[in-house]
């Protein structure tokens, strides 16, 4: 398909995006009965992939188990299922160093990505029996309007595209990969955490200074190693916490499900800690009751006012993040193995600045927690491991400025992403429901905080298929 066919003619749905959320979109509403062109604007070559699974590293594995990522809302065990067949046929051999069921192994996300892309083959052919079709545009979109008939989305090379609604699935605004309107310095003096063929051209011996200590400090410690890094690795972040190892507990009971008078952070922080002694003193892994709490999260979030929002984001956040996005079980051994040998440290202290030597190496200005003046450590090497950027009136990208700029778009809550109803209607800057654009995925973290897992991203993708096809 040439972009000239693309902009012919009105496309029903253009989505802004072709990672995972665009991705599962497009496969929803080829799924659906009635007859509807699909046009997916996204500038990587494949769709599927996106930030997250476009990883070529093995050892960058999902940090769920198989059981945990089905893209399918309605079928559980459909990775479990394609996984099992995959292996079969000669994929992934090195599956059988985890020792593990299929339902429990963490394959590799690049691994993870081909899976979507079959779904989105398999969904296609559904689509082609009753006259549907997606077709992929490569390019970035800098520009969308919107209009009472239509919407417009003009792309970086002047490329006009309209259709009846817009989705933006733009997916993870990686910290490490985004350029900020108000940048400390950090992403232009860093390496990045998931590029093992720039980790090689470092020194083996070199001194790595890693700011941030969530997932993505795993990740940029795994790529180390496999780029065959055998130095020192000093980890800083603002409460110096690591994320847990994620093990297969047994099922809990649905404590939350049962008690709905449970609002306030409070009350679930009182009756989640109760239910993990309790597991602990039956001798059970205290993950199993914490495990229960993320069906819930999106109802708790939705209904807590800005003030507990703030609580949580204030006080909780750290440890929950720490314990419920926990490391993959290969890649935990690799950080544990590296803290055990000395040469991986973790400190309490938040970045103040950034700052290139005459000898080519990095200086960057900590302070402490518990201090008041700031302190210099000294490295060869620096990685922004800090996660995701949220907020989108920090994202120096064309499009976010243009949505903002033209009051299509409003931050949401905490100004976590953008605001939207609870059907994924964007809500404009005077808080009215746009009628032809829509929302799905992480842009939607602040509406339901937790929007951003495989599961989070299925089921947006089929309850917003409906509401378009109506």
């Amino acid at each position: 398909m040439t972009l000239n066919d693309a902009s012919s003619a009105l496309v029903d749905v253009l989505i802004v995006g072709g990672g995972l959320s665009g991705t599962l979109l497009a496969v929803q509403l080829l799924r659906l009965p009635g007859r509807r062109r699909i046009v997916i604007v996204e500038s990587r070559s494949e769709l599927g992939r996106g930030e997250a699974y476009s990883a070529t590293e093995l050892g960058h594995t999902l940090n769920g188990n198989a059981a945990r990522m089905s893209v399918d809302p309605d079928n559980a065990d459909d990775l479990t299922q394609w996984l099992s067949e995959f292996i079969a046929a000669g994929g992934w051999p090195e599956s059988n160093e985890q020792h593990l069921p299929v339902a429990e192994l963490f394959p590799p996300r690049g691994i993870f990505g081909l899976y979507a892309q079959q779904r989105l083959a398999e969904a296609r052919a559904v689509g082609a029996q009753h006259g549907s079709t997606v077709e992929h545009v490569r390019g970035e979109v800098v520009d969308l309007q919107t209009h009472a008939s239509h919407v417009d989305l003009i792309l970086a090379d002047g490329t006009a595209l309209q259709g009846q609604v817009a989705v933006l699935a733009t997916g993870m605004y990686a910290a490490a990969r985004t350029p900020q309107r108000q940048s400390s310095g950090l992403n232009a003096a860093s390496v990045d955490p998931w590029d093992v063929a720039a980790m090689r051209r470092l020194d083996p011996e070199a001194r790595v200074l890693i700011i941030g200590s969530g997932l993505t400090m795993v990740d940029a410690v795994v790529s180390l190693q496999q780029a065959g890094h055998r130095g020192p690795i000093n980890v800083y972040s603002r409460h110096g916490l690591l994320p847990h190892v994620r093990r297969q507990p047994p099922a809990w009971s649905d404590f939350l499900g049962q008690d709905l008078s449970i609002r306030s952070t409070r009350q679930l922080l009182r009756k989640v800690r109760e239910q993990c002694e309790l597991a602990i003193e039956s001798g059970i892994d205290w993950q199993a009751p914490l495990d229960t709490v993320r069906a819930h999260i999106g109802r708790l979030w939705s209904q807590a006012t800005d003030v507990q929002r703030r609580q949580f984001v204030r006080h909780v956040r750290p440890w929950w993040e720490s314990h419920h996005h926990r490391s993959p079980p290969t890649s935990a051994v690799v950080l544990a193995r590296q803290v055990d040998q000395g040469r991986l440290t973790i400190e309490a202290a938040s970045l103040q600045g950034v700052e290139t030597l005459p000898s080519g190496q990095l200086q960057i200005r900590l302070r402490y927690r518990g201090e008041t003046q700031p302190s210099t450590v000294i490295g060869d090497a620096l990685i922004n491991s800090s996660g995701i950027e949220y907020d989108w009136r920090r994202v120096d990208r064309p499009l976010p400025r243009q949505l903002l700029a033209r009051g299509l778009i409003r931050p949401g809550p905490l100004a976590l992403g953008i605001a939207a109803d609870a059907g994924g209607a964007v809500l404009d800057a005077q808080g009215q429901a746009a009628t032809r654009l829509f929302a799905m995925g992480p842009p939607l973290r602040g509406m339901w905080w937790e929007s951003t897992a495989v599961t989070d991203v299925a089921s947006q993708a089929k309850a917003l298929a409906v509401r378009l096809a109506r």
